[in-house]
This record gives structure tokens, sequence and C-alpha cells, in this order.
């Protein structure tokens, strides 16, 4: 089978960017997919951030602390861009108007309206594949969960839960970062950096909420600067948002949660779908497990639990009773763009990465859940 090679450049040389190159050079992990991303050019305004890839990935022949260096070269085909959300609407603009495909960070702008500028920009380029980073989807228990909703297995949906937790934020001591404001994270707080994830799965399968009610918390009100002096925390810590989905055939709650501050939770993304054939249950907190409870009418009520291990989306070369992690979620993630970018429709398997639209499916909740804080009311969306 011929390969075909995808030279990439990432801008934004942090922990994800990392996780990139980490999944680029384990690509002999994937049974053969007949197409394979190799970083040509990093950036980042801070060179030490770049060093690493240049130690660490052999084929970078460009390091730039200007972006458009990247653009410029004709040898790149496509971007990784993360960097803070006040710097989305430019980049991602620049980015897709010089013809790079681009995989991007959430929320893809930093407010509502930055997220439109970006949409316009990719309505004029139509030949652009602008996907945004969104990797839990692709762990097997939740990968098996879509499998189910695409194949209508839960009936009558009782209601939905969809969350993302954090709890290195429990410490008070740990030092304010750019999260924490206004300037570069905006309003949304939590929302922002954590809610793509959560509102993923319910857009991709059109349960978009028809009101939202907001209730959101700071908990931690100051944190340490860079020099020891205690700052402001501008940014909500967590949010818990109950909406109330009305589809042509279904409608029933559907409760998105995002916390930063959530004791003994390091990362755990999770999905509960509840229905009156079939509910299911998966967390990260518990990869290998998936729990379901298939009824028929006067039947016994039971929940069943039973390990999904390796059942990845793309095979691989390790064995189906192994461990599944995250490293594997975002390598599989973007096994799933570089599929998209060479085949189009024609994919290896249905799930794509998270689309513009969606993430302006996230922004249209986020910024009701904003309006519902500030007013105390149920905001109506439609």
């Amino acid at each position: 089978m011929t390969t075909r090679e995808i030279r990439f450049g990432v801008i934004g040389c942090g922990l994800m960017g990392r996780e990139f190159a980490s999944a680029a050079a384990r690509w002999c992990h994937l049974k053969e997919l007949g197409v394979q991303p190799r970083i040509v050019a990093v950036c980042d305004e801070n060179l030490e951030a770049t060093e690493w890839f240049v130690r660490h990935v052999p084929g970078v022949r460009l390091v730039s602390q200007d972006y458009r260096e990247l653009l410029a070269d004709p040898e790149i085909d496509a971007i990784y861009c993360a960097v803070p959300h006040h710097l989305h609407a430019q980049l991602y603009a620049d980015i897709i108007r010089a013809g790079k495909h681009l995989l991007g960070e959430k929320p893809f702008g930093i407010d509502a309206d930055s997220n439109r500028e970006i949409l316009a920009v990719m309505e004029q380029h139509p030949d652009v594949l602008v996907r945004c980073s969104s990797e839990f989807p692709f762990f097997p228990g939740a990968y098996r969960i879509q499998q189910w909703i695409r194949e209508g297995a839960f009936g009558q949906i009782i209601d939905v839960e969809v969350g993302f937790w954090h709890s290195s934020d429990l410490d008070p001591h740990k030092p304010i970062n750019w999260k924490r404001r206004i300037a570069t994270n905006g309003e949304y707080g939590c929302m922002g950096d954590l809610g793509l994830h959560v509102v993923h799965i319910p857009a991709r399968f059109g349960w978009m909420p028809a009101s939202v009610r907001a209730l959101l918390k700071k908990v931690v009100h100051e944190r340490p600067d860079r020099d020891g002096h205690m700052v402001p925390c501008e940014t909500w810590d967590n949010a818990i948002l109950a909406c109330d989905v009305r589809t042509d055939d279904q409608d029933f709650p559907l409760l998105l949660s995002m916390k930063r501050v959530a004791p003994g939770h390091a990362n755990t993304w999770f999905i509960r779908i509840r229905g009156t054939e079939l509910s299911a249950e998966f967390s990260t907190k518990n990869p290998k497990q998936l729990a379901y409870l298939p009824y028929t009418s006067g039947q016994e009520q039971a929940w069943r639990v039973i390990d999904v291990p390796y059942a990845s989306a793309y095979p691989t070369i390790t064995g189906a009773i192994f461990e599944f992690g995250f490293s594997d979620s975002v390598l599989q993630m973007w096994a799933a763009f570089c599929d998209e970018l060479a085949n189009g429709s024609s994919m290896a398997q249905p799930f794509y990465c998270a689309t513009p639209a969606e993430t302006a499916a996230s922004h249209t909740i986020f910024t009701a859940a904003l309006e519902s804080q500030r007013t105390g009311q149920t905001v109506l969306l439609r």
C-alpha cells in the first residue's frame, strides 16, 4: 500500500503540541492506514518551547517565532495550532486563508463573535479541512456508546449526562495562569477550556438544547502570580448546565458539567445515557470498563459491566486484552484527522474529529450559560 505523507507545522509548542509529536512518532502503532503525518516545522513565541521538538523530532527543518513563516512555506500541508483562546480568531483565520488544513484547539475562538469570524473565513475556503481537537470520544467505551446511538439502541432517551472534571486547581497555591484571566481565556472560564469535550457527542448527534440553566462557581478567588503576589482569578472554576433537549422524535434533560475543581479527579471524562431499551455509562476514571443495561418489557433490570480495553476506532498492533489510555486516544484522534484529510467521506471508520459547526454549538450553549448566570433565569435558545 502506498502511504501518503502529510507535512505538518505545529504552532504552539506546549503540552498538546508534544502529545501530537508523540502520536506522530508512534504512527507505526497503527496498522496500515495509507496516510502518515510528518512534523516539519514548529513555532512558538518562546523559542525555548521549540527546543524539545528540535531534540526529539528528526524531521523538523523550520523553527520560528513567527507563525506566518509556516503559513508561507509551500511544503507545509497542514497546521496543528494550540494557543491561548484570545489568539484563535486571528491565527485560525490566517491558517485557513493560507490554504493550510487545520486541527485547532477548543473553544475555537474566545467568544461567539470570534467563533463566527473563523467559520466565515472557513466558508470562503471550502477545500481546507478544519477540525477541532477532542480525543475522549475515541476511548473504546465511548466509541461503543456512539455506535449504540447511531443504531438507535437506547429507545426513548430518559436523560443524558456528560462531564469533564479536573482536580488540579483545588490547590489554592497553584500559580495563576492565562486560563484564569478573561483577556486571554474569555468569560467562559472552565467552559471554554473544557466544554467542547463535553458538548462534542451531544452536538454530533443533534442533541442541541432548547434551554439552558447555568450554575457557575468560582472556588478559588485569588492565586499567586510569578512574584508571589496574590491576584484575582477572573474566570469560572466550575460549571453545571441543566439543558432541555427537544428533537423531532425525542425530548429529555441533558446535564453538562465542567469542573476544574473536582476533588480526586485528575482528568475524568464521562458520559451516561439512560433509555427505555438500553442504558450505558463510561468514564475514563475506569477506562477498561463499560457498564450497560439492556431492557425488554417485563424482563429483569440488571446492569452488566464488561471490559473494552483496546477495541479502538483504528486497528493497532496492541492486543485487545491490553489497556487503552489518554495517549492512545490522541493517536486515534490524529488518525481520524489524517484519514479524513486523505480520504474525505471514504474514511476507514465513521467517527470524525469535532467540526467547526460543533464548536459553534458549544459557543451558543456557553453564551447562554453566562446570561443564565447573570440573570438567574433559564435562557431559551429556540
